[in-house]
């Protein structure tokens, strides 16, 4: 069926489910997405579930129809929490609590929003947003909780420490060292920034990497310097990336 207010396009008949959420407590009534199996199961429950007249919304002050109601009263949320879903539990074989306390029906949302925010292809947070209806981005962000393993790849994705450890070409004056020039001071050692070079020995302890061509050791780079020397590499404690 066509998105309310889309382009009229109509969806895959097996694709996606359209579910009218009433007046809650976070927002107003709208029309979410949800997977066709939930769809089938309410549909399926409408049809066997027991006549239930019209009942005061206290939200909206209109009578509607509860889709769970038992002896023209409506579900609790106690009812939920402490008698079918410890029973849903014990029939799967699970636990009715875990590390972050008991399983309760709000959790269940916590979860899916989770799932959403945390897959392949994820909801971004306003989308995430609607499809909960809350009225402001922030009430999401308690629910959109982000996994370790998408934490993990994203700090490796980073890349952080890889550009601190990762090696630097050091290019060896082979003249100077021959003729001792070396010994008495001239610079013998060039370390590759990148763009020019770092005359400094002790250049992996060096304090002032940003203010690089400003310092004495900092060094022009020019084919005729780099026609007698020969390259090895090195590690250091930073890299050309991280300046």
């Amino acid at each position: 069926m066509p998105i309310p207010g889309d382009s009229g396009e109509e969806l895959a008949r097996d694709a996606i489910c359209l579910l009218g959420v009433p007046t809650h407590k976070t927002g107003a009534a709208f029309t979410k997405p949800v997977d066709p199996l939930l769809g089938q199961a309410i549909g399926a429950w409408q049809a066997v579930r027991p006549q239930q007249p019209v009942m005061l919304d206290r939200k909206t002050a209109e009578h509607v129809h509860s889709l769970f109601a038992h002896r023209a009263r409506p579900a609790s949320k106690h009812y939920i929490n402490e008698t079918i879903i410890p029973m849903l539990c014990c029939k799967a074989g699970v636990s009715t609590a875990d590390v972050r306390g008991q399983i309760t029906s709000h959790r269940a949302r916590s979860t899916i929003a989770s799932q959403l925010y945390n897959a392949k292809e994820p909801m971004a947070l306003f989308e995430l947003q609607e499809w909960l209806g809350h009225r402001t981005p922030e009430a999401t962000a308690h629910y959109a909780k982000i996994t370790p393993n998408i934490l993990a790849r994203a700090y490796n994705d980073a890349g952080y420490f890889a550009r601190n450890v990762r090696t630097i070409e050091v290019l060896i004056d082979r003249d100077a060292a021959a003729s001792g020039a070396a010994s008495s001071g001239e610079p013998w050692q060039y370390f590759d920034l990148g763009h020019d070079w770092c005359t400094y020995t002790f250049f992996e302890q060096c304090q002032h990497r940003m203010a690089c061509a400003r310092c004495d050791f900092y060094t022009r780079r020019t084919p005729a310097r780099v026609s007698c020397w020969r390259r090895r590499r090195t590690f250091s404690g930073c890299s050309p990336a991280s300046r």
